[in-house]
This record gives structure tokens, C-alpha cells and sequence, in this order.
């Protein structure tokens, strides 16, 4: 039976978060939380005599994701009109680029399940204005929204590189990562501000001919993209196994049947009948601007990952997790800046603040369905934190104890520790005369200790945390502990 290979592109669209459209003053707006139709213009709604304006903004946005995606940029961009009549687009054409985009030739580096690092083409990242939207009736009528109808949109176009849904899925998160560094975009998927289409077909294995490509349009979810990939690489299998062809169209995603079904028939290029548009001057974009954008663009989530491993000698994980969120980066680079400055020298290290933010903060705002963004803990109050742990003033239960309370009232370690009393016991006398009480009141124990049931220890160890409330000093509590037994011997 002949062996089929998947050949899939991606193309993702992502709403830029300018404050007005791409080529009109209206207002940018949540075309969800917003009451419909009240985000408009004449331009938006298609009038007669209206005129489209180029949003700089929306410009300097789209280049940052074209640099962040290392692709060439064109300095000369023609905007065109993409003709094709549908309700939500007033128009009657869509205002694009086509021969002349943006930025073209990039590439990204996608890490896999697999850990293998894979790297996938990108063909070109163009500027558009997005469309209104539909919302369909129950009685077969559909109603519709021009809030988004002109709102500033990128489309990112991969080359055939990728060759299943999970590659698709791995590629399309990382670039929603890089759109949320760059502060271009949300990510809100569940609010269409960045949808996902991938152009799927299949081939005998070795064979360098394209197959007959499907797309399906609009997943609002990387599972239902992975998902919906997979379904549709093996109902085309299944197609030409049969000895049938298959078609090339536009296919939807069923979420309750988790199948693909089909919407219309593909169009090609030459179907949208481009051609420049008339209402717009070509765009230059000169050397030194294109330079200050550059120069504007954070530290991306690779170059993080590369710098907390080298610097900070924190595992791949650790720097991986550190750095999957540009606010959770700043604030541990913020922590570890504070960290130099008070010069602690009783063992902080960024290792230690990376430890208990996966560990223990990460839990926290889990628990408390907050962003990093929105807690009480300041970067400086953790390192404070971990600091009178090194200094063995608590011990880490008690610091975890601690870290909440500072986690819901924002109150300083030091003054929580010394409010309630939490200060670590390191006294020998006083640490020995609970062990001894301790012994003393369990004399069936110690004698199955001192007749080789060595686990009992363990025991003895429990007891005396117990008694001083978990304030004895581990370390001291074993060193002292084991005198102790070995003066019963």
C-alpha cells in the first residue's frame, strides 16, 4: 500500500492592538465584550467617496513581528485590493497585499516534542484590514458586526515545511509567544484576535509534487489545529487509498463530531482578481526607520532561554518555563536584579528565586487564577524572602507558610516572621532539652532504636518539630539528635 506524507502550511492572522483601524479613525474595540456596530466609519462601512489612511502604528507593529521572524524587509509596499463580495466584507473588497509584501524569507526555530528543533520557513508577513464579523441564527438568518471590519490585520504565511499537526501546533504557539513579546497582540484566540489556517495535502513518500490542498478556516484553538490537521491528513489518506480524489476546498472543523466537513471550494489567487489600490501611494519604509524598529524589539523568548542557562546556570526547563511569558521573565530578571544589588551573600542565587517561583509562586496565582502582573509579591519581597531562609532565620515550611501570607496580603516577610513568632529556633541548649524530653517520654521507642530499629529516628525527629511548631532548626535538630541517641548507647 503506497505511503503518504503530509505537505502543510500555515497561515495565521493576527489582529494588531493599535488604538484605531488600519486605514480610517475608528476606534479598535473588543468585538466581543462591545456592543455591535458602534467601533464604525464610513471607510469601515464601505461608503461612497470615503478615503483609507495608512496607520503608522499598525505599520511599526507589523514590521517589529516581520524583524522578530527574521524576515527581509521590503522598503517599497504596495497595498492592492483583493476583490470577493461576502456580507461582512461592505466593500466588496478587502484591502491587502499581495506582489509586494511586507517582509518575506524569514524563518523560526520550533523546539518539538520530540526535542528535536525543527525550522520552519516563512514565506511572507503581510498587512490587511480584517473583516466584519457574522454571527448565524438558529432561523437561518445571520447577523452582522462592522466593529472589526478594518481593524489593522498580519498574515503570516509558512512555507510547505511542516509535516504534521503537532509541528503545526508547536509552530503556531511560538509565534503567538513572539506576538504577545512584542506587545502587537493578545493571543485571545477565543476572541478571534488570532486565527490559524492550515493549507493541508499529501504525497507518496519521496515524491517532490505537491498533493490537492484543503484549508481549513478559522481554528480559534492550537488543540482543534492539531486535531483537525490529523483528521484531515487521514480522511485524504483514506481518499486516495480508495481510489479517489480529493478535492480542492475550504473545510471547517465540527468540535462536536471532531471532523471536518466541507464549506465551498478553494479559490486561487487569480479568483480575488488583485490589483493595486488606487486610494493608497506606495509605502517606503527607509533604512534608519526600519534600524529603530529593530533596535525597539524586546529580548525574545530564545535569546532569554540562551541567556538564563549561560548567566544564571538554570536548566533548559527552568528557563524554558521562566521565559514562556514576557511578564514572568521581567519579573524574575527584575528579582535577579535585586539580588545583585543587595549583594546577599548567605547563598541566594537566581537558581533559588527560579526555584521557588516555579515551585511555590507559580502555585499560588494557580490557586488564585492571577497573572504575575496582579500579585502583591514584589520581586524584591521574594528575594527578602529567600534570604532569611539562607540565613536559616525559617526554614522552608515556614517560608512556604509565609509566602502565602504575603501572597494574600502583601505584608513583608520579615514582618510576618517576627508578628507571629516564626523566627527559626538555632539554640543547642534549648533545641537538646526538647530532644531529651522528648526521649525521656518515650522510652518504648528509644529502646527499639537502641535494638537496631534504626527508622524510629525518624520519629524522634518529627516529635521534637512537633513540639517547637516546626521553628527548630533542621540541621541542628539532626546533629543534636544524633548525640543525643548515641549518649543512650
Amino acid at each position: 500500500m503506497t505511503q503518504y506524507e503530509p505537505v502543510i502550511g500555515l497561515e495565521m492572522h493576527a489582529e494588531l492592538m493599535t488604538e484605531s483601524k488600519m486605514f480610517s479613525k475608528a476606534k479598535v474595540v473588543d468585538s466581543v465584550e462591545a456592543a455591535p456596530n458602534t467601533a464604525v466609519s464610513p471607510l469601515c462601512l464601505g461608503m461612497p467617496g470615503t478615503l483609507p489612511v495608512i496607520n503608522e502604528k499598525a505599520v511599526e507593529y507589523a514590521t517589529r513581528v516581520a524583524l522578530a521572524l527574521n524576515c527581509e524587509i521590503n522598503h517599497h509596499n504596495i497595498f492592492a485590493r483583493k476583490n470577493y463580495f461576502y456580507p461582512d466584507l461592505p466593500k466588496g473588497y478587502q484591502i491587502s497585499q499581495y506582489e509586494q509584501p511586507l517582509g518575506v524569507n524569514g524563518w523560526l526555530d520550533v523546539e518539538l516534542e520530540s526535542g528535536e528543533t525543527k525550522r520552519i520557513g516563512i514565506r511572507r508577513v503581510h498587512m490587511e484590514e480584517d473583516t466584519g464579523k457574522l454571527t448565524h441564527q438558529d432561523d437561518g438568518t445571520s447577523l452582522v458586526d462592522y466593529n472589526r471590519a478594518g481593524v489593522p490585520l498580519l498574515e503570516i504565511v509558512t512555507e510547505p515545511d511542516i509535516r504534521s499537526g503537532e509541528e503545526a501546533r508547536a509552530y503556531a504557539m511560538k509565534v503567538r509567544q513572539i506576538l504577545r513579546y512584542l506587545g502587537v497582540n493578545s493571543g485571545d484566540m477565543e476572541k478571534g484576535v488570532l486565527r490559524v489556517e492550515p493549507n493541508i495535502s499529501i504525497r507518496p513518500v519521496g515524491s517532490t509534487e505537491f498533493g490537492t490542498r484543503t484549508e481549513l478556516k478559522n481554528l480559534n484553538s492550537f488543540r482543534v489545529l492539531a486535531d483537525g490537521t490529523a483528521f484531515e491528513i487521514a480522511r485524504q489518506t483514506a481518499v486516495l487509498q480508495s481510489g479517489g480524489k480529493v478535492v480542492q476546498e475550504t473545510r471547517g472543523w465540527h468540535e462536536g463530531r471532531r471532523e471536518t466537513f466541507s464549506q465551498r471550494t478553494k479559490e486561487e489567487a487569480e479568483d480575488y482578481r488583485y490589483f493595486p489600490e488606487p486610494d493608497l501611494p506606495p509605502l517606503h519604509l527607509d533604512d534608519a526607520w526600519v534600524e529603530e524598529v529593530r533596535a525597539s524589539l524586546p529580548e525574545l523568548p530564545d535569546a532569554k532561554i540562551a541567556r538564563y542557562m549561560a548567566k544564571y546556570e538554570l536548566s533548559e526547563y527552568d528557563s524554558r518555563v521562566l521565559s514562556e511569558e514576557r511578564a514572568v521573565a521581567e519579573w524574575f530578571d527584575t528579582a535577579c536584579t535585586e539580588l545583585a544589588e543587595v549583594a546577599v551573600s548567605h547563598g541566594t542565587t537566581p537558581k533559588s528565586i527560579a526555584n521557588w517561583m516555579i515551585n511555590e509562586l507559580f502555585r499560588l496565582m494557580n490557586e488564585a487564577k492571577l497573572s504575575i502582573d496582579a500579585i502583591q509579591v514584589t520581586p524584591a519581597a521574594l528575594v527578602e524572602l529567600i534570604s532569611l531562609v539562607e540565613k536559616q532565620t525559617i526554614n522552608n515550611n515556614t517560608a512556604k507558610e509565609v509566602l502565602a501570607e504575603m501572597f494574600a496580603t502583601g505584608t513583608a516577610s520579615a514582618n510576618i516572621v517576627e508578628s507571629k513568632g516564626l523566627a527559626q529556633i538555632s539554640d543547642d541548649a534549648a533545641i537538646t532539652a526538647v530532644i531529651n524530653q522528648i526521649l525521656d517520654d518515650n522510652p518504648e521507642q528509644l529502646a527499639r532504636y537502641l535494638d537496631g530499629q534504626e527508622k524510629l529516628r525518624g520519629f524522634f525527629v518529627g516529635q521534637v518539630m512537633r513540639q517547637t511548631q516546626g521553628k527548630a532548626n533542621p540541621a541542628l535538630v539532626n546533629q543534636l539528635l544524633d548525640a543525643a541517641l548515641a549518649n543512650k548507647k
